[in-house]
């Protein structure tokens, strides 16, 4: 949806979706290249404010302006959200080991899956209770942006745009959530990062075994090692074939599934099966956990998820293009909700850690993992121990591949509460 500011009052500056791109990807490219500045303001600057939430608003500012109108633009849509995001979760399920994460422990595990569910079970508590407080402000289309939240909160950024994209939800609602998603979850990686050099004092008073840690360790370190290499341009070819000719495949079936859907199943609609783009989202998912299990796997070492993560911030500042930047504070109490949620997800996961005597680190990385994903669970995980970084990159791939179907439930149900 275009941005008042930019759409309705004059004309924008830039009509040229090329140049748009072109300044898009110029952007992204002065965003990445000033965070990684190892010295200086921008380094203090940017361990304030993360580089995922610049590639919302810078975008968003330009539409605002004047300088662009995202709604008027074909980038998005078709390009970025029909192309871009399925091919990077193509990429991005491509690199889970299923096989890897079942060797790392059933409690390991455990806390993994009880994370994600007292992900949903925290969204449900925190919907009901700030409706009953907010029932105005928690109206609309609050409930789509909650299950967009909830798929970056189980799963990762292109789980959140797929849940954006079923849920049709609105893109300056969207952005709100994404400043919960950030101020939230930054806030919840911080306070994990501080109570990990508490970890050995925590563990003894509470009794729990940490001799797995080690086997962790090596196991993951030298499954690392084994697998990187410098990539070749066979392998860029094979990484870019896959992930495109995997998108082309699933648009092909998608039309066609959806009719049929539409036409002879009676519940199709109440679970979204009578759109295309589910089914897009969904073959795309499955396509890549299921080349997860051959020889295409080895094509994360030569950076299949690397080229996925680039795609998919391509779409995040085509999201961001569509933002009106002066609408995003017009809700305040959706950081309160945020707030709510992820304590209720605390508290829930928290009583699971006691009840299976697991070491601190075990439910730091389950929580992190899906509530920041692999770009940040190695973080918390080497705050633990710079060998621990593997798992939680390991353990946050799986994200990719459960979190769209997790979020899509939380959002059916969500909706039915809603009575939307």
């Amino acid at each position: 949806m275009a941005a008042p500011a930019a759409s309705d009052a004059s004309p924008p500056i830039i009509d040229n979706d090329i140049v748009v791109f072109g300044l898009i990807a110029a952007t992204l490219g002065a965003i990445f290249w000033t965070a990684s500045r190892e010295q200086g303001p921008l380094k203090r600057f940017y361990a304030i404010v993360p580089p995922l939430l610049l590639c919302y608003f810078i975008p968003g500012i330009y539409n605002t302006i004047g300088l662009i109108d995202g709604g008027a633009s074909k980038i998005y849509n078709p390009v970025a959200s029909r192309v871009l995001l399925p091919a990077a979760l193509v990429l991005l399920t491509l690199s889970v080991d299923l096989r890897a994460i079942l060797r790392l422990g059933p409690k390991l595990l455990a806390m993994y899956a009880t994370a994600s569910i007292t992900v949903m079970l925290g969204g449900i508590v925190a919907f009901v209770a700030l409706r009953a407080v907010f029932p105005e402000g928690m109206g609309g289309d609050t409930w789509a942006g909650m299950a967009a939240l909830a798929g970056s909160w189980i799963g990762g950024g292109a789980n959140m745009m797929a849940m954006k994209e079923i849920f049709d939800v609105d893109a300056t609602t969207f952005g709100q959530f994404a400043v919960v998603d950030v101020a939230v979850g930054y806030a919840w990686m911080a306070t994990l990062i501080f109570v990990a050099q508490r970890a050995a004092r925590i563990d003894a008073r509470y009794g729990a075994d940490t001799t797995a840690i080690d086997e962790l360790k090596e196991r993951i370190a030298a499954y690392k090692a084994q697998h990187e290499r410098i990539p070749t341009l066979t392998d860029q070819m094979l990484i870019v074939g896959i992930a495109f000719g995997v998108v082309g495949l699933a648009h092909a079936i998608a039309s066609p599934a959806s009719q049929w859907f539409g036409a002879n199943v009676a519940w199709a609609s109440k679970v979204s099966l009578h759109e295309p783009f589910v089914w897009v989202i969904a073959i795309s998912t499955f396509a890549g956990i299921g080349l997860s299990f051959t020889g295409a796997r080895r094509l994360e070492g030569a950076g299949a998820s690397t080229l996925g993560t680039l795609l998919l911030y391509f779409l995040i500042a085509a999201i961001g293009m569509q933002m009106d930047i002066l609408s995003l504070f017009d809700r305040p109490h959706l950081l309160l909700l945020g707030f709510v949620w992820i304590v209720c997800h605390i508290l829930l996961l928290w009583g699971m850690a006691r009840l299976l005597r697991v070491p601190l680190f075990y439910f730091a990385i389950g929580s992190q993992s899906n509530i920041g994903g692999p770009a940040s669970a190695p973080v918390v995980a080497s705050a633990f121990h710079p060998a621990l970084a593997p798992v939680g990159a390991l353990l946050g791939t799986l994200g990719y591949a459960t979190g769209t179907a997790l979020a899509y439930a939380m959002g059916l149900i969500l909706k039915s509460l809603a009575g939307a």
